[in-house]
């Protein structure tokens, strides 16, 4: 289970794990290539993409992308070989007399090691890369369409999802904020690759608002440093326990303005304004990156400061993370609500607001943790719902993609969708309803069960109602976008499928509403079907999420 690759955060205890770690009595720090095989073989990916650019003919420019998506899932295949056995840490401080001071990875996050491989980072690990090859394969047209320069495209996407996959691993703070600087500065890039104005504009709102949340980040966790004299994670939990109480106050200033950075990454409120402008001006597959990937690196990020290195604060960050759970759903669906259907980029601009809402419910399971123990695993519930939002937030995103051609889309835009193209309408509908909770899309409404289960077992009833009263809320906007893919088409075609793609005469016949669909690339079909295919599979059988997140949560 999660809890216990984490330890007994809420009551200060700790369960003794072994750990699989490199040569522990030499004072030559060994690397366990096999632990961090993962972010390795992403970050070794993307130099084979930048250099490979420079020799490739512009002709043979689609093979980067096949290299991407073949790198990523190198990344992911390396995962298998860390599933079983006890976790393993690598790059650990060691004492005097040459033993390593790891004793434990549990709650005390493996002492002094800097990386480790247990359950809790492979599942997000999981999340990061399989998110991220998602967005590769569906790149492949954007790149093409959009004329964006693919070895720049390729290598920047290779590089954000080499530090979202470092991050979960990442036991000290100083890696933490690494890794997520690394996850974070190329995706500023990738979103500024658009050659417009939108592109630009929103690359530096996101650029200089997370700016400034990664100066507040750091200023508190200097406070922290100074506070406990340790920068790993376990550590710090036991230096703020027994700090002076004139260093208190510094400490707790410390935990909140590191949380708060941290909230930031996950898009939480106040720090969610950047989201919509953001999401409008990327490309649409970075934009499903971001709301998936992005976020589930800040997630990992603030479960792990809060559960291992804030333990002693449990109760305190408990409540916070509550309210902000409460405020960040809420707020999230009533700017979906406000969202009108026949303006442009409204489609892009709904998601982005949905992905707001739904960060509040990822913030739930982790407010739960802070408080007594349960019979459920909180952070399992975390990760099980965050790799169902994953899925079928990601696949929404490519139908749009798919559909829509660029983020000028509107809703309305999809309107008579099933008339014209059958499957992917169902797709799109398939991939709302498992965002609403609704049957058919079982998984979604499982996820949503793992969550409020989470917030009763830890005493929070007000906040499992606050999120039920927000899921009915999201019911309309979801639903009302259902209704418009099956409601009768207009006589003429959409905007977003008109123009330069077609001739003279193919341009006049779709202003009649008479031409033909345009058929989507096959690379974009595959990758559509192979993820309405796995949420299918999972809204079948739901418990293979608890199987992967380790949890049994029933």
């Amino acid at each position: 289970m999660l809890g216990t690759a984490l330890g007994s955060h809420s009551t200060g205890q700790t369960t003794v794990t072994s750990l699989a770690v490199a040569n522990p009595g030499s004072l030559i720090q060994s690397v366990d290539w096999v632990a961090i095989a993962p972010p390795l073989i992403a970050a070794l990916a993307a130099l084979a993409v930048l250099v490979t650019d420079l020799f490739l003919p512009a002709r043979h420019k689609r093979w980067l992308g096949r290299l991407t998506a073949a790198g990523l899932a190198l990344a992911i295949v390396s995962l298998l070989p860390l599933t079983g056995g006890s976790p393993r840490a690598t790059f650990c401080a060691q004492n005097v007399t040459g033993a390593t001071d790891t004793p434990s990875i549990s709650g005390a996050a493996a002492g002094g090691c800097s990386y480790v491989a247990d359950h809790f980072a492979l599942v997000f690990q999981l999340l990061a890369l399989g998110g991220a090859l998602i967005a590769a394969l569906l790149s492949a047209h954007t790149v093409e369409r959009e004329e964006l320069p693919g070895g720049e495209y390729w290598f920047l996407l290779l590089s954000s999802a080499t530090g979202a996959a470092l991050l979960p691993a990442s036991r000290d703070l100083a890696t933490l904020v690494i890794a997520l600087e690394v996850a974070s500065l190329p995706a500023f890039a990738l979103v500024a690759l658009r050659r417009d104005g939108r592109g630009a504009e929103a690359a530096l709102k996101f650029f200089l608002s997370s700016v400034t949340a990664t100066a507040v980040m750091l200023l508190g966790i200097g406070f922290v440093y100074a506070a406990s004299g340790s920068l790993h994670l376990g550590a710090v939990a036991t230096g703020l326990e027994h700090a002076p109480a004139q260093l208190k106050p510094l400490a707790e200033a410390g935990a909140v303005l590191t949380l708060a950075g941290f909230a930031f990454k996950v898009a939480a409120v106040p720090f969610h304004f950047w989201v919509p402008d953001t999401y409008t001006g990327a490309p649409l597959p970075v934009a499903g990156y971001l709301s998936v990937v992005g976020k589930a690196a800040g997630l990992a990020g603030l479960a792990l400061v809060t559960t291992i290195a804030f333990r002693p604060y449990a109760h305190t960050w408990g409540l916070v993370l509550a309210v902000l759970a409460a405020v960040t759903m809420t707020v999230g669906n009533a700017g979906a609500l406000r969202q009108r259907f026949d303006t442009r980029y409204s489609a892009v601009r709904l998601l982005a607001w949905s992905s707001v809402g739904q960060a509040g419910y990822l913030l739930v399971p982790l407010a739960a943790a802070g408080y007594a123990p349960t019979t459920t695993d909180p952070l399992g519930a975390t990760a099980a719902y965050a790799l169902i939002y994953g899925v079928v937030n990601l696949g929404a995103f490519g139908v749009v993609a798919a559909v829509g051609r660029r983020s000028e889309a509107g809703v309305d835009d999809f309107r008579g969708l099933f008339a014209r193209r059958r499957w992917t309408a169902l797709a799109l509908a398939f991939f709302l309803l498992c965002l609403a909770g609704l049957p058919p899309g079982v998984i979604g409404l499982f996820g949503k069960v793992v969550v409020f289960r989470a917030a009763v077992d830890a005493g929070l009833g007000w906040l499992a109602v606050v999120m039920a009263v927000n899921v009915v809320v999201a019911l309309y906007y979801y639903l009302r976008w259902t209704a418009v893919l099956f409601a009768p088409a207009p006589e003429t075609a959409p905007e977003v499928e008109k123009g330069a793609e077609k001739g003279a005469g193919d341009r006049a016949a779709t202003a009649a509403g008479t031409a033909p669909e345009r058929r989507l690339p096959v690379s974009l079909t595959a990758t559509l079907g192979l993820t309405a295919s796995v949420a299918v599979v999972l809204s079948v059988a739901p418990q293979l999420v608890l199987q992967v997140v380790g949890g049994s949560l029933f």
